[in-house]
């Protein structure tokens, strides 16, 4: 029986997607709930799983092409994984002689009638010849195990291979090559909505500087029996977030955003954290983090870290959000002017450390500095608001004691 298989319903509000990536072929086994295809959206990728185990008969849509809800992508053969080698064996019993004396493996291999869809096209991405690869189905025949068994255990290519190899797709000098991509959906979207902000928002950015030496003290000092007791590492993030959320309750027009010509104060804490993923930037979201700890902080951060490594985030996880934290420093940044993600009214830009002299009771000292920016929209946030937030965050940075105490 076929079985037709659909694009999943679409998160509220998007309403077409792109095919990102086929992970089976036709001719391909396939097992229930098998991922079979990414479908990208605008904000997130989704999995399209098989509903039945069966071998996939026709793929309708390619990569790259747009599709909507509930369309048509591909069919299945429910229950033909065992009816996949029937032409062979019946192929087999209508040649006595090859029953006698099995097929070379090389014979058999070299029959592309033989092989699978699945083993032509690896076949035919490696550059392999079916005659150099031993089969192990009936007869010799060649099954796409064979051809990964062999990938794997392929000697390496040696270094004057490899570089022959590069050399020959490197373009020549005095050559002016280029190359033309169509933009991802996600990639897409973020340049749209960052233009959007862009136009729309009166942003403004005020920076100050840190002093980190009693964080990292403190992190020294409890690093190890925080991750013993916890069972995650004391990072440095939970400490800004901690320091956001402080100076959040302090001044409530920068956690609040703005619904036409009205101000929406929101009585809550969600904090996106922005994150670089292999599809581009996503800024998955941390709820009622004025409720969580240290340890629940430093737990999420991790987990939705891992999430938009493996392009595993639902749109739940980024829906949302009254503050964004931006972490640059990860990647060597000194400073910037980071753009605030609307609706939102305003964003924290962290920095990399780096030890300066600074001046303490009279004498200069090497100390840990970070460079703070904030970037807010002015429609709604005055200066003095701005400077007051971000120097709410620097003085419970350099004592801590101050986000125990709410001081």
């Amino acid at each position: 029986m076929s079985v037709e298989i659909k694009v999943p319903i679409l998160p509220e509000s998007v309403s077409e997607a792109t095919v990102a990536a086929w992970h089976k072929q036709v001719g391909d086994s396939v097992s229930i709930d098998e991922n079979l295809v990414d479908i990208e959206t605008e904000k997130v990728v989704l999995e399209v799983p098989s509903t039945v185990d069966g071998v996939i008969k026709e793929i309708r849509v390619e990569e790259g092409a747009t599709v909507g809800e509930q369309d048509i992508i591909a069919i299945i053969e429910e229950g033909a994984v065992a009816q996949a080698a029937a032409p062979v064996a019946a192929a087999a019993e209508a040649a006595p002689a090859q029953e006698s004396a099995p097929t070379p493996a090389g014979a058999t291999n070299s029959d592309a009638d033989k092989l699978s869809p699945a083993v032509r096209k690896l076949l035919s991405e490696n550059n392999l010849q079916a005659s150099t690869i031993k089969g192990s189905g009936k007869n010799g025949r060649l099954l796409k195990e064979d051809v990964l068994n062999h990938l794997k255990s392929a000697p390496t290519p040696a270094p004057a291979a490899k570089a022959a190899a590069s050399q020959a797709k490197t373009p020549q000098a005095g050559e002016r090559s280029e190359r033309r991509e169509p933009m991802t959906r996600l990639r897409a979207t973020i340049a749209r909505r960052l233009k959007e902000a862009q136009d729309t928002q009166a942003m403004l950015t005020t920076f100050n500087d840190v002093n980190l030496h009693a964080v990292i003290e403190l992190r020294k000092q409890y690093k190890e029996l925080f991750e013993k007791k916890h069972g995650t590492r004391l990072g440095f993030m939970s400490f800004f977030i901690k320091a956001s959320i402080e100076a959040l309750k302090r001044f409530p027009a920068v956690n609040a955003s703005i619904d036409g010509s009205d101000i929406v104060y929101h009585d809550y804490y969600d904090v996106g954290i922005a994150a670089s993923s292999p599809r581009g930037l996503v800024v998955p979201v941390l709820r009622d983090v004025d409720q969580m700890s240290f340890a629940g902080v430093e737990k999420s951060i991790g987990e939705y870290g891992q999430k938009a490594k493996d392009g595993k985030l639902t749109m739940d996880d980024l829906i949302g959000g009254t503050f964004t934290v931006s972490n640059g420093g990860v990647f060597g940044s000194m400073l910037s002017t980071p753009i605030v993600n609307p609706p939102q009214s305003a964003i924290l830009g962290m920095h990399r450390i780096e030890e300066r002299p600074v001046a303490e009771n009279g004498q200069v000292v090497i100390r840990p500095m970070m460079y703070l920016a904030l970037t807010y929209d002015h429609r709604i946030i005055d200066g003095k608001e701005s400077v007051l937030f971000l120097r709410t965050i620097k003085e419970c940075l350099e004592d801590p004691a101050r986000l125990l105490l709410e001081l």
